[in-house]
């Protein structure tokens, strides 16, 4: 599976922390799937069965980096919450280029938020994120995909906004 997952699916994210500056930081490397994706995906290319993709994925941070198992440990309390962005045209961009709301039709395979991806600030400290994952449910559920960070981000207390701006959060299928 981690050939699969290293050839077909690549991912590209850069993430922002708002608190009296904006600090970037670039993916480390691709995991990409978990475990639980990969076989949802496999089942529905190959066997098909339905992909049972949620028409809601919920955006959450993580202490630790990805793994193909489990979904990560994420910050607790502190007014930290996923956040959720409905699979939409107008949500994510068409392959074609970035901000387009029809159909994909571009040959870049790659598609990206439409607009800002927004966490809560921060009450107190969320600890250091290291990597970003898309789950199926606001709380507990699966993690479907996970990218490290190449940088960490130190949410050391109150007042920290994390958040993708249009166009920064990129997914990236098989180019």
């Amino acid at each position: 599976m981690k050939s699969l997952r290293n050839h077909l699916l690549a991912f590209v994210v850069a993430i922002g922390l708002v608190a009296g500056g904006f600090l970037s930081a670039t993916v480390a490397h691709a995991d990409a799937l978990s475990n639980y994706g990969e076989n949802k995906v496999m089942d529905a290319i190959l066997r098909g069965q339905s992909l049972g993709a949620p028409a809601t994925m919920y955006i959450g941070l993580t202490t630790d980096a990805c793994s193909d198992v489990g979904n990560g440990t994420e910050p607790s309390g502190g007014a930290y919450a996923r956040v959720a962005v409905t699979s939409s045209l107008a949500n994510w961009a068409g392959t074609q280029s970035a901000g387009t709301t029809t159909a994909s039709s571009g040959t870049n395979g790659t598609t990206s938020n439409n607009s800002a991806i927004v966490f809560p600030a921060s009450t107190a400290s969320w600890g250091t994120v290291q990597a970003v994952r898309w789950y199926d449910a606001s709380t507990a559920g699966n993690a479907w995909i996970c990218i490290n960070l190449a940088s960490s981000l130190n949410v050391s207390g109150a007042g920290f906004t994390v958040q993708f701006t249009a166009g920064q959060l990129q997914f990236q299928i098989d180019n």
